[in-house]
């Protein structure tokens, strides 16, 4: 199949363009070793390739320069090439263009210019000397606008003459160009045939003193993220909670149509609370996906990645790691998937290795639970604050403050080799998004979570119900293998005061945190401890178990990796079982002794 290169500068509206070409027809793949995507699709029998979007042929990240690697390789197919050029950003999208001419000369590949956004130009009255241009260039210039779809019957009826006949459209190096730096050559065409007149500029600056302004950038920063934050938790739950309710429904109905004990529990729990454990997150991350979509595509987070910057780069992280960690205060798994905006290895690395110190909302049943135990109901300052909301907002700080301080010591040792880039961001112009490619991606993400992540996930479910069920069956917790591994590891957990049944709490919560509450009422004799927090509260009171360890338990829920969906979502991320291995090795070490230095602190003082 004849095959069809789309190349650009992110921002040049290239990923709509495509989505016009091949509309449904896509799938999205990875280059080995990296997060960059490449997508394919076809229009018409012809195979159209989609780029990551590059500023230049000279990379900056491990993740550009595998980028260009594939790029100059698949110029060795002979394939067709369409240069995406921004029409309101002419000279920089020129900079990559003349670079892929002259490739595409040398590789005798046959090349048309496309330049985007023309719809912006012409309601904005203009001038664009285009066939000056395009004649200096020697190449041919079509002109469209991706989201008016205006030049897109001329643009697929020449990449199908291309495909049939290259030779009309080969490349022919220009001698006046050779040598000469890419940078001056595209401003010198910007400024003789490029868009006359400044109104675009002038408009984005106005914008920009809002949303890039002390105060008032501040503050509509807070409301956008607060905004961010709520619909995560809001919109994503009744999707959730629907998905809960549908797989426990048909788990019930096909456990409902085998009659043997152990096989129907093994349908009901294992295989359907296996899928319910990977797949109640894809709410979360479709919407995830599909905000921050909006926000890079109207042009904002350039903008808020500035704002963050300067904080975040004393403690080794840039900018563009606020949204990962905003994020992972309602899911760690979508804010993992957010940090692909991060060009820097190191620094999405550092972010993607903090993201589990934030208070996720697994976490909540725990501290929920914990702080009811132990911290008494009393009101102080005055009456004005209650003591445990007190202590509930200390965890979210101390999360955030950990995470910093975390971050700031592996980027000067653990981290100090990894490859760098400077925090260099382009400031695109205000645009309205389109919908169509936003919904697309994040449907797009969605899937790859399920299809890459999910068969870890689930495994670990199915191995942690096995250890629970067997030898006696269901509802017998406390003497199952997984209570026998809880008592062999009683000595792990004896220096913190704590039994085997907090112990056995501890390793099945590994599938997610919350089902800790659920496993210690279990061990108490506590039906429907989930619902009944405060009777389940009182029996650990009641056991005699210390301030300290209480304390201290708390201390290492607010540390410890206990997510195996985290985990199975870091390894695909990063491509790498030695990252997640020392990670959740690092947590677990930082958790045990910090909770061993909690609790006998607490103990000398109290």
């Amino acid at each position: 199949m004849d095959q069809v290169l789309l190349i650009g500068k992110p921002n040049s509206g290239k990923s709509l363009l495509f989505n016009r070409l091949t509309g449904l027809n896509q799938k999205v793949a990875n280059f080995p070793g990296v997060t960059v995507e490449v997508k394919n699709g076809e229009m018409d029998g012809v195979k159209i390739i989609d780029f990551p979007g590059l500023y230049t042929l000279d990379a900056l990240t491990r993740d550009e320069e595998v980028a260009i690697e594939n790029l100059k390789k698949s110029f060795e197919g002979n394939p067709s090439i369409v240069c995406i050029l921004d029409a309101t950003r002419l000279e920089r999208s020129l900079v990559l263009g003349l670079q892929v001419q002259e490739l595409a000369a040398q590789m005798n590949c046959p090349l048309v210019f496309v330049i985007n956004m023309m719809d912006v130009i012409l309601n904005n009255k203009i001038n664009f000397d285009l066939k000056e241009l395009e004649k200096k260039l020697g190449s041919k210039i079509i002109p469209i606008s991706a989201k008016s779809k205006v030049g897109l019957v001329e643009l697929k009826d020449t990449i199908k003459k291309m495909v049939n006949f290259p030779q009309e459209f080969s490349v022919v190096s220009d001698p006046e160009r050779l040598g000469q730096d890419h940078v001056k050559t595209a401003r010198d065409y910007t400024q003789k045939w490029g868009p006359k007149g400044d109104v675009i500029l002038k408009k984005q600056g106005i914008l920009d003193k809002i949303f890039l302004s002390g105060f008032l950038g501040g503050v509509v920063f807070f409301l956008i993220m607060a905004f961010l934050f709520q619909a995560i938790f809001t919109w994503a739950v009744p999707a959730m909670d629907l998905i809960e309710e549908v797989i426990a429904q048909l788990g019930t109905y096909v456990g409902g149509l085998v009659s043997h004990t152990m096989l129907k529990d093994f349908i009901q729990d294992a295989i359907f609370g296996g899928l319910g454990s990977f797949l109640v997150f894809v709410p979360q991350i479709f919407v995830l996906t599909f905000i921050i979509g909006i926000l890079e595509d109207s042009g904002y987070l350039a903008r808020a990645a500035i704002i963050c910057h300067r904080p975040f780069s004393f403690f080794g992280l840039n900018g563009r790691s606020f949204i990962p960690f905003l994020s992972g205060y309602a899911c760690s798994i979508p804010a993992v998937m957010a940090t692909r905006t991060i060009e820097s290895p190191k620094k999405r690395l550092l972010t993607i290795f903090t993201i589990p110190l934030m208070v996720c909302s697994a976490r909540l049943p725990v501290y929920a639970l914990l702080v009811t135990a132990f911290i008494p109901n009393t009101m102080i300052m005055g009456g004005f604050f209650n003591s445990r909301g007190m202590v509930f907002f200390g965890l979210y700080l101390f999360g955030i403050v950990t995470a910093l301080i975390v971050s700031a010591v592996l980027s000067q040792t653990t981290f100090k080799k990894e490859a760098d880039s400077p925090f260099l961001i382009e400031l695109p112009p205000y645009r309205v998004p389109h919908w169509k490619p936003l919904i697309q991606k994040a449907f797009t993400s969605s899937a790859q979570f399920v299809t890459k992540a999910g068969l870890m996930i689930f495994t670990v479910t199915v191995v942690i119900w096995v250890l629970g069920y067997f030898p006696h069956g269901a509802d017998q917790l406390d003497s199952s293998w997984l209570a026998w591994i809880g008592k062999k590891f009683e000595w792990f957990f004896q220096p913190l005061e704590l039994d085997w049944k907090y112990g056995v709490a501890i390793i099945v919560s590994f599938l997610a945190r919350e089902v800790f509450v659920g496993t210690l009422g279990t061990m108490f004799g506590i039906e429907g401890a989930d619902e009944n927090i405060a009777g389940l509260a009182d029996n650990i009171t009641a056991s005699g178990m210390s301030l300290g360890a209480g304390i201290s338990l708390i201390i290492f829920y607010s540390i410890a990796l206990q997510c195996v969906s985290t985990l199975a979502v870091i390894k695909k991320e990063t491509g790498s079982f030695r990252f997640v291995i020392y990670q959740f090795l690092f947590y677990m070490g930082l958790a045990y002794l910090l909770s061993w230095m909690g609790l006998h602190l607490v103990n000398y003082f109290f």
